[in-house]
């Protein structure tokens, strides 16, 4: 069984391997300009806070007026209260976002944050857990990273909340951008 599983994965990198180097300009394209994107969300993290908060609130409205659709549709399935129930509540959460981006960009910091807390505070545990074992100091390095992020927004606390989703997007555009570059590079090098 496993080496069925092996060869289908050797066989699927294989047909990634062609597609890329068939494709490299495309993916070298594609990285510059989320790194051109990623930069300027780090130049101007506001407009990127702000557009985030209302992305995420329209497809929680869109979606729940979807869900709202489907449960009256299928009034006699049961657990239909909760389906409503669940389509409700994202509508006026999605419409809050939407209606005010500002006031969730608050919501959605203090969200990160304490994702970023328990996420650093969790990896530590696990960094010393793994001790022993070679490299486990990246996972400790990960969770540090992770906490300290989380008590510079909450020592900044309101005002991080008008940059700090935009510069992570950025951050992270950045190294999405960086990765399909190189990977673009090496396969166009190769072709």
């Amino acid at each position: 069984m496993t080496e069925k599983i092996d060869i289908e994965i050797r066989e699927m990198q294989q047909r990634m391997q062609e597609f890329l180097k068939a494709h490299w300009k495309f993916f070298l394209a594609e990285g510059a300009f989320f790194i051109i994107l990623g930069i300027a969300a780090i130049i101007v993290p506001q407009i990127f806070t702000i557009a985030i908060a209302l992305f995420i609130g329209w497809l929680l409205l869109l979606g729940g007026i979807v869900q709202i659709a489907r449960a009256v549709r299928f009034i006699a399935m049961p657990g239909f209260n909760l389906w409503i129930f669940i389509g409700i509540l994202q509508v006026i959460i999605g419409y809050y976002l939407v209606a005010q981006p500002a006031k969730g960009v608050l919501t959605l910091t203090m969200l990160m944050t304490l994702f970023f807390a328990m996420e650093g505070i969790a990896k530590i545990s696990l960094a010393f857990m793994m001790r022993p074992l070679a490299h486990w100091v990246w996972v400790f390095f990960s969770g540090f990273t992770a906490l300290m992020l989380s008590v510079v927004v909450w020592a900044g606390w309101p005002g991080t909340a008008a940059w700090v989703l935009g510069m992570l997007l950025g951050i992270n555009m950045i190294f999405l951008g960086g990765s399909l570059v190189r990977i673009s590079l090496h396969h166009g090098g190769n072709a």
